[in-house]
Order: structure tokens, then sequence, then C-alpha cells
């Protein structure tokens, strides 16, 4: 029999006030459904569910990383190589920067969690933009540090009023480029201009988790722009274009007394060893890498075609997702997309609720969408 230690015992401690201030203003990052939970509350079959909530890669993850991470489980039994050397050489490779000047994390958003903890602190400020992801407020929260949205421009980046924005106690401005959840961004001139303006104490994270996917157009490669502001920092991922979402990789590229920084604070052996292993190899998968790309562009093209035939407006998207202004409050959409074993993502807490983020999916999965959206709205 195990005995209950709080049996009869009656609890007068408040857990939450006992929390950091920063904690106690905070609500837990809520993600997409999950596949599983739509089956169990509909009684609908995982095979008959379409998932574009999360901008997974639809393709799956590469078959030569997945070879990799498999062989790779025989040493489980071992700790993972803390500085991830082999993936940091094979990055900065293929980047053309130093191995100093890499931060590896727990996805991206790992790395996000780091700056502010690292350059932040009650007495401090961070600014960001509206409709930007929710991730910058949560982590500026988490450490007291005042948070300073800026209201967006056309669902973007009003770069302008940032730079306004930025006080005397501000350590961090976050860029998104492009943008979650509105797929907004902005070219290399504008990029430059606000650099430009910047006080050099003042770190610039700028969030490319989608750059692959932008490659082509106006889209600045902020990785070129280091050597010129030391005081900018670069994150990117795996999760995206590189089909590794489960795997939890992301990175920053900065001046290296950035990274020296970062580094003192990455938890040991944050990147596990089949994830070292997996990153490695589909960095070396161009095939892959163009087939994401070229897969993305197509069902970009047919969502934007299906919005227009029934009458909807989007924002134009850099990103593997499209938002979609349904002009009417979205849940019940929402929820009738989920009746329909569809699931996509509302963006109320974004401060959006007449809106959805569409991930860009397979061409049946696409079609599959806009038939069932097309049904919901009749």
């Amino acid at each position: 029999m195990i005995n209950n230690p709080t049996e009869g015992r009656v609890m007068s401690c408040d857990f939450l006030e006992l929390a950091v201030p920063g904690v106690r203003g905070m609500s837990p990052y809520q993600p997409g459904k999950p596949i599983e939970e739509l089956a169990r509350e509909q009684g609908l079959k995982v095979e008959d569910i379409v998932k574009l909530a999360s901008n997974e890669n639809p393709l799956g993850p590469p078959p030569s990383a997945v070879k990799a991470m498999a062989e790779s489980l025989a040493e489980l039994a071992r700790y993972p190589d803390g500085s991830s050397f082999l993936l940091k050489q094979t990055l900065a490779e293929k980047l053309k920067v130093s191995p100093e000047q890499l931060t590896m994390g727990n996805g991206s958003n790992d790395v996000l969690v780091l700056l502010a903890e690292s350059f932040l602190d009650a007495g401090s400020s961070a600014v960001y933009s509206q409709y930007a992801f929710v991730v910058y407020p949560l982590a500026v929260k988490a450490v007291g540090a005042e948070g300073i949205a800026v209201p967006a421009l056309n669902y973007g980046h009003d770069l302008d009023a940032m730079v306004e924005a930025i006080k005397e106690n501000t350590r961090i401005v976050f860029l998104a480029n492009p943008n979650n959840p509105t797929g907004t961004s902005f070219s290399e001139q504008a990029l430059l201009g606000f650099l430009d303006r910047v006080p050099e104490d003042v770190i610039v994270v700028l969030d490319e988790a989608y750059y692959e996917y932008g490659v082509g157009g106006d889209l600045p490669d902020g990785i070129e722009l280091l050597d010129r502001y030391p005081n900018l920092v670069v994150t990117r991922t795996f999760s995206k274009a590189y089909g590794l979402a489960g795997a939890r990789v992301g990175y920053s590229i900065s001046n290296p007394e950035v990274a020296d920084v970062l580094n003192r604070l990455r938890q040991p052996f944050n990147l596990n060893l089949p994830a070292q292993f997996g990153a490695v190899a589909a960095l070396q998968d161009d095939a892959y890498m163009q087939k994401s790309i070229e897969v993305n562009q197509q069902g970009m093209a047919f969502l934007e075609q299906g919005f227009s035939d029934l009458g909807l407006s989007w924002i134009p998207s850099s990103g593997n997702f499209i938002t979609v202004d349904l002009r009417c409050n979205a849940m019940p959409v929402y929820e009738g997309l989920l009746s329909k074993g569809v699931i996509v993502r509302p963006v109320a807490n974004y401060g959006m609720p007449e809106h959805l983020r569409i991930s860009i999916g397979l061409p049946e999965e696409n079609r599959r969408c806009l038939e069932a959206l097309g049904q919901v709205l009749a």
C-alpha cells in the first residue's frame, strides 16, 4: 500500500505566488493540436487526419538523416559530444563561418531563451514586433524584463518604429525574417537601414527559422552581415526545411564573444546524439532541400489560388505557411475543419482572431484542406 503524503492535509501554499514575478505573468506555450489527440476526440483514424498546423516539412525527415540517426543508436549509453564538434564543423564549412561563432540549441527556441537569459534582467527591456513569434515575449517575461511590442505595419515589422522604441535600458531587439505567424519579410536594404541606426550595445536577434524557403527573392542572408555588425545574432533551425522538427536542432551564428557568453549558460549535452548525426546528414542532402523548396512553392501557389476561388484574402508569405483572413471569428471554422480531420492553427493568441495559419502540405493534403474549408464556410 502506498501512503499518500498529502492525504488529510490542507494545502495552504500558493505555489504560483512562490514563482518569480516574470513566470507568474506567463501562460504556457500552446503547440498545434497533435494528430492522436484529434483522433481520440473525433473518433477518426490517424491515417485520415491531415495536420497543417505546425509548419512541419510534409516530406517527412530526410532518409539520409534517418539512416544516420539509426546508426548512432548503438552509442546511446554514452553522453553525446557536449560541444557538437562534428556538427559545428559541418555547419561552419557550409555557412562559411568559424565554429567559434556557433551556439547549438535544442531547437532555435532554446537559443532564443539563452539570449534572453544571458542579456536581460529585471532592469532591462527588449523590443519586438506585434504579431511576432510568441516565444519572444515569453522569454522576456521569464527573466522579468520589460517587453516592448511595436505595432505592426501591414502585419509585418515596422523597422523605423522599432528603432524609435529602443530605450536606454534596451538590450535586445528581436526580428523574424520571415515572420511567424504572418509570413511577412523585409529586404536587405530595409535591414541595413535598421542596423545602421541601432546602438552598438543593443543585440539584434535575427530569427531566420524559415530562411531556406525565402531564398531566391529579396530576403537578406543575415550571416553575410555579421562581420559588419558585431551586435547581430542570427538564429536558424533544422525543424523546417531540413525536416527534423522532432529531433530539436537549432543554432545561432554570432560574434565569437557573444557565442562565448551563450555557451557559458547553455546546458551541457543540450543536443542529443542521434540529433547531431541526423543534422550532419541533412546538411549534406542537397536533393532533399531542393525538393522541400519545390513542394513548398507549388503548394503555396495552389492554396493561394484556392483562397482566391473562395473569395478570401491572405497575407503574402515567404515561409512554409500562409495566413488566411476569414473576415469572421475563425474559431468556429477551425473547429469545423477539425471535425473533418484537418488541423490548422488559429492565431487569436497573436491578436488575429479572424485568421487561420495553414502550413503547406503535400498536394493531396492541400487539396483536402481547401475542400474542407469550402464546406465549412458554406
